[in-house]
């Protein structure tokens, strides 16, 4: 399929901006044959236990938290807005024989966890970078991990660009279970599950939007949904689909193709969890074919013991959309007549208790607006805001961060050119040359839970005239008291302060890292997961080789004390 696309593109003159495209080749990586990827733990190994169940500090999955706020309390990062303008590298490590870094980090018991487009997970020593093991998926594994305690052990849970979830013992990395949890050949899980009350709930995500560019292809017939599994043993307690109808034949395309509907309404995130109310929210992404399903670009709320739909609060309206559309003849025979935004919910949302009581649910899409609905009156519109102008690769990514008092909003707005190869700061991209617009895009905001009210907004500090660079901010953003985290598509990471939005750090990551495992690495882009912030040290990703953005391949670890 990746040769397949790479062909088509390089004889095209437009290119595909299109979000899915990075999710779903993502599969695809690495670039070289499984047999051929080599294991990135070189160094000697770990000794130390996993020191887990002392109350050490931990960012455990997406969010930190059920919530899915991004938010980590003063006692778990033991880190401060005073301290963090002092961070310095710590350690780096490297991801042999790819070009991407999508893994958000998770701490835990003195451990880091991270998955890999080389298609293994690695358990290092927080401290130090050192592994302690190795587990092979066999498919690039892009979710965070979620760590909790099965039985009398740990257990690392994740899911892998083939459909699949697995939980492997955390001490040791040996296998527990596998299982796959959507057997269609498109599925992939992109949204880390989340551990709850015994179950292990996992979203899924979809690159059918990519195959629907061979006019021979029957699209589409993919439909976005959510598995509650066992924890102990891995078997599906129940599933619930984003669209409920199953999908059927709906004539043909003009090369007499079958076509099929509804699809789609893909979960890219992690779900969000309720204990209290016993409710697990998801946002979804756009329909692949005519006609849209009224629960794509929605928020869902599901009953978490049953999966029962409760309720969905749809944003965007006959949004089907595929690559197709962003293609000549003959290879958009595949698109719907809809052709819409492609505004999907590529976030999680977060739920907020606000002081005094009440509760709300936040979610920014990739229309450019944030959204707050009432969880308690079937997802009733509270306000909305709009930061940016959107587009396919627009607006709200990857997520924002939120304390009780404000949501954090990064903007991307991304905009890319084709170019002649050999074009000065130009990346490769799916068999074109793609060059970033260093004038479009990026900013962050900080906006009042209660109203939507603007509290700061910050522009990105511009790209001096760098080639090549994007001030596009599309990652998830990371907030811990005082002080709010985001990457960029320029490679930097940056922290603003929580109350002015000034800011007060700046690391650009885009650069060649020895590393603690002897594997050649570098930064590059950032998109996709955000830091992790805990024990007064952050981690996080550098590398996003797609669009025309820098590819890289390191996980970098930052600590007050450095090297």
């Amino acid at each position: 399929m990746r040769s397949r696309i790479g062909k088509i593109v390089a004889t095209l003159a437009a290119p595909l901006f299109v979000c899915n495209v990075a999710v779903a080749l993502a599969r695809q990586q690495p670039v070289t044959s499984p047999a051929q990827v080599p294991s990135s733990a070189q160094a000697a190994p770990c000794s130390a236990p996993l020191a887990a169940g002392n109350g050490a500090p931990q960012w455990d999955g997406w969010g930190a938290d059920l919530s899915e706020d991004r938010f980590q309390p003063a006692a778990m990062a033991q880190l401060d807005a005073a301290n963090v303008p002092r961070l310095r590298l710590k350690w780096a490590f490297g991801f042999a024989g790819v070009t991407r870094a999508y893994g958000q980090p998770t701490v835990f018991g003195g451990r880091v966890f991270v998955g890999s487009a080389d298609r293994h997970v690695y358990a290092l020593e927080a401290r130090t970078g050192c592994v302690a093991w190795t587990f092979d998926a066999g498919f690039p594994v892009r979710t965070a991990i979620e760590v909790g305690r099965l039985g009398d052990r740990w257990a690392a849970y994740f899911g892998d660009q083939n459909g699949s979830a697995y939980a492997v013992d955390a001490s040791s990395g040996t296998l527990i279970w596998k299982t796959r949890v959507d057997a269609h050949p498109a599925a992939i899980v992109t949204g880390a599950p989340v551990l709850a009350d015994g179950k292990l709930y996992v979203p899924m995500s979809s690159q059918e939007e990519v195959m629907a560019t061979d006019p021979n292809y029957p699209c589409c017939t993919f439909r976005g949904s959510v598995s509650a599994l066992d924890a102990a043993t891995g078997k599906v307690v129940w599933k619930t689909y984003t669209i409920e109808r199953a999908p059927g034949p709906r004539g043909t395309n003009k090369h007499g193709v079958t076509q099929s509907a509804p699809s789609g309404a893909a979960i890219w995130s992690a779900p969000t969890i309720d204990l209290a109310h016993r409710t697990l929210y998801v946002g979804t992404g756009d329909s692949f074919s005519d006609r849209a399903a009224e629960t794509s670009d929605a928020i869902l709320a599901l009953n978490m013991d049953t999966g029962k739909l409760l309720w969905s609060r749809q944003m965007t309206a006959n949004d089907a959309e595929n690559i197709a559309c962003d293609l000549p003849s003959p290879y958009d025979a595949n698109c719907p007549a809809a052709n819409g935004p492609d505004f999907d919910f590529g976030s999680s949302p977060i739920l907020v208790t606000l002081p005094g009581g009440g509760r709300v649910l936040i979610a920014g899409q990739k229309s450019g607006i944030v959204y707050a609905i009432d969880p308690d009156r079937q997802g009733a519109l509270l306000w909305q805001r709009r930061v940016g102008r959107g587009s396919k690769l627009g607006g709200v990514q990857w997520g924002s961060a939120a304390d009780r008092s404000a949501v954090y909003v990064a903007v991307s707005d991304v905009h890319i050119t084709p170019v002649a190869p050999g074009t000065a700061g130009s990346q490769p991209g799916l068999g074109a040359s793609l060059l970033l617009d260093p004038n479009a895009g990026g900013g962050l905001f900080a906006l009042d839970i209660r109203t939507g009210a603007i509290l700061w907004h910050t522009p990105h500090p511009g790209c001096n005239a760098k080639p090549g660079c994007s001030p596009a901010q599309s990652a998830a953003v990371t907030a811990i008291p005082g002080v709010v985290f985001s990457g960029g598509v320029d490679g930097h990471l940056r922290a603003y302060s929580a109350t002015s939005g000034s800011i007060i750090w700046d690391v650009d990551t885009e650069r060649d890292y020895a590393t603690v495992n002897s594997v050649k690495a570098g930064g590059g882009s950032m998109d996709g997961p955000g830091p992790s912030v805990a024990g007064g040290m952050l981690y996080v990703n550098s590398g996003y080789s797609l669009f025309g953005s820098a590819p890289g391949n390191v996980l970098l670890a930052f600590s007050v004390d450095g090297t």
